[in-house]
């Protein structure tokens, strides 16, 4: 059995769906179902569902688990409450660490661009004490992605019993279907096709950074379908550890991504700039960029999908359909 926690959500549900394409299973999801995520899985065939509230006493009760996928997380960048953002993102996943060193489980899991920052170290997933230190998020979110990446790395280097197979997935800016319950969270890719819907232009922020022109910040854009790829290879690859970055390797525009926005629907782009708030502008990120070499020299070898292929299908087979989900 595989055990996709956070399955309901938006890059969870995709690896639960690729899972099933690709007949892996049974499959067992955990999530809260919040936010009306019951529809992320409503096409999907689940041997079970758990609560994270009941997770470690199910998990107690089961000998039959051959790897967790761990994407259950508090996501939002704007969390505030750090005592329930540090149980969810840094104690649970230590208690799964712990739980899958002991029972022989294999673990993947979900780390995050966030845990980066500002850019100015780079952004080079080398796993080592040191070089993970260099690192100052910008937010909460990415300070408790952070600290358990940390946690691992220390466990690692001390020789700490560990699971037999264990991952974690640096994801840059992830796009695509099933993450319509984010709300104030979702893509730009999502925000951009709406507006076009709605209004005929999408709105972007404008530079407040004279090394970028307005539209002209750059993001390492990326296809849902991607990461899922990344842990269906990693799973029929159990010999592959280490914490790695899931991006493209190219950072885009977000006038390029609006552009295939507006091209995939058959239009003429018409964008519109806008101030960025105030209250995230000396927060602002004006580049990001994975560094893939890492995850190519383990042996992942396939293509990852184009900006302009990625929102070509996110358009055509999602958005412009009766039926948004995958």
């Amino acid at each position: 059995m595989i055990v996709v926690t956070g399955g309901a959500g938006f890059i969870g549900s995709n690896i639960v769906a690729a899972l099933e394409e690709r007949g892996r299973g049974p499959i067992a999801v955990c999530d809260g179902f919040d936010s009306g995520k019951w529809r992320n899985l409503a096409k999907r065939r689940l041997v079970e569902t758990i609560h994270p509230n009941i997770l470690l006493d199910w998990l107690g009760a089961r000998r039959d688990i051959e790897a967790i996928v761990h994407m259950g997380a508090i996501s939002s960048t704007t969390a505030t409450d750090e005592a329930e953002t540090m149980r969810v993102n840094y104690h649970l996943p230590l208690t799964l660490w712990t739980w899958c060193a002991a029972q022989g489980v294999r673990l993947i899991y979900a780390s995050s661009a966030a845990t980066y920052g500002d850019g100015t170290q780079g952004f080079d997933d080398e796993f080592s004490e040191a070089a993970l230190a260099r690192f100052a998020p910008l937010n909460l979110y990415g300070r408790s992605k952070q600290a358990f990446d940390r946690e691992v790395a220390r466990l690692v280097s001390a020789g700490a019993k560990r699971p037999p197979q264990w991952a974690g997935l640096k994801f840059f800016n992830v796009y695509g279907p099933n993450e319509y319950h984010k709300e104030g969270q979702i893509s730009v890719a999502l925000k951009n096709w709406r507006e076009a819907a709605s209004d005929g232009r999408a709105v972007l922020f404008r530079s407040h950074n004279p090394n970028y022109p307005d539209g002209g910040q750059l993001r390492d854009f990326i296809w849902v379908g991607d990461c899922a790829d990344v842990v269906l290879w990693l799973l029929d690859h159990p010999s592959v550890n280490g914490l790695y970055n899931v991006g493209t390797g190219k950072a885009r525009s977000f006038k390029e991504l609006a552009t295939a926005v507006f091209d995939a629907m058959g239009r003429e782009p018409k964008i519109e700039y806008v101030d960025t708030p105030v209250a995230i502008r000396d927060k602002y990120q004006y580049f990001t960029e994975a560094r893939m070499e890492r995850l190519r020299q383990a042996g992942y070898g396939k293509p990852f999908t184009s900006l302009e292929d990625g929102v070509a299908r996110y358009v055509r087979d999602y958005l412009g359909t009766v039926d948004p989900y995958r």
